[in-house]
């Protein structure tokens, strides 16, 4: 039976219809993120009237950037890198609550809503067109007050992503029921049991994943080790706050605090064991890494990368954990590090 064998061929239906949503289909969703974030948004009062201050959103300015699902065998991957700009408007009165002291706008921008950083609030910039005192407070106010409520509605944008977006519809395709036999009938209620038992002993290896990558570098194994483990260094290459300790058992914070961990094993110049920990995902879920150093010439140094028990899906329903886990491990951390301290080959 060859590859030519009509049993290999999936042929289109007449209708078209993705059966099961088995093929990978793309849906595009930037206009339908303008008009999901513009309705959580725009018009919306921040304050009204507390301290004698008036401040309301007005509009969604700008929504820059790409945003799709992917779809596969009903599995949902959205994916978006957003830059978004709102207006408004600011208020202050008088103490009596009758003359308006100042009535200015200014703008709040969100430069960076990703489906990477789905677990963590945005960076977020708050400017104001009047600088004066009173402009100041005003701004002061927007950033207590209407700071949270963007955030808040952003984590609604990315539940609603995670939940397929504009082709959420498209996920509820009915299943096609099989007729059973008699036999069928009996021989399923009387492996019923069993098979609940089983499901029951796999569920907890189901839904995690693996990443292996190998990496090299024009430098000595205890230079790239010692980098690994210095807090002041991963401060540099990342840009971002760390705190490392550097002794087994002890605990570690990278990224600004998006990943956790705890040292396991740890050998001069050869080897790693950490547990991680992404504040993106389900509570309670540790993942292992492992990073092995060798050096088979002086000056060239070969990184084994393991990454065990990576969960597919974050706490938003995302699924595109180990991706982009992968990719982190690649761009973030090896790739920088060969950047700023000139490890390339």
């Amino acid at each position: 039976m060859g590859e030519g064998d009509k049993r290999w061929i999936v042929e289109d239906r007449p209708d078209g219809t993705n059966v099961h949503n088995w093929h990978w289909s793309e849906t595009d969703c930037l206009d339908w993120s303008r008009k999901f974030l513009s309705n959580l948004l725009a018009g919306k009062p921040i304050l009204s009237g507390e301290g004698n201050l008036y401040v309301m959103i007005k509009n969604v300015e700008k929504l820059e950037g790409e945003a799709y699902v992917n779809v596969r065998k009903g599995k949902i991957i959205p994916g978006y890198e957003l830059n978004l700009v709102l207006s408004y408007e600011a208020k202050a009165m008088d103490s009596d609550g009758e003359g308006v002291l100042l009535a200015t706008e200014g703008s709040v921008e969100v430069p960076y809503i990703s489906d990477e950083n789905a677990g963590e609030d945005p960076e977020i910039r708050i400017t104001i067109k009047d600088d004066g005192p009173v402009g100041r407070k005003l701004k002061d106010a927007f950033a207590a007050k209407g700071k949270p409520f963007v955030f808040e509605k952003i984590r609604e944008y990315v539940t609603a992503m995670a939940e397929g977006g504009p082709a959420k519809d498209d996920l509820q395709v009915k299943k096609v029921p099989e007729k059973k036999s008699a036999s069928a009938t009996v021989a399923s209620s009387n492996n019923a049991v069993s098979k609940e038992v089983k499901k029951k002993e796999e569920k907890k290896k189901e839904g995690f994943k693996s990443i292996t990558l190998s990496e090299k570098f024009s430098c000595r194994a205890r230079d790239l080790y010692e980098i690994l483990l210095d807090e002041n260094r991963w401060k540099g290459f990342t840009q971002s706050n760390a705190k490392i300790c550097r002794e087994v058992g002890g605990e570690f914070s990278i990224f600004d605090g998006s990943v956790t961990g705890k040292n396991l094993e740890l050998e001069e110049g050869k080897l790693i064991v950490q547990e991680w920990r992404f504040g993106s995902w389900p509570d309670g879920i540790i993942s292992k890494v492992r990073l092995v150093f060798e050096e088979p010439e002086s000056g060239i140094t070969h990184v084994k990368l393991t990454h065990t028990d990576i969960p597919e899906e974050d706490r938003y329903g995302n699924a595109s954990v180990v991706e982009n886990t992968e990719r982190g491990w690649r761009d973030h951390i090896f790739h920088r590090v060969r950047a700023v301290f000139g490890f390339g080959l």
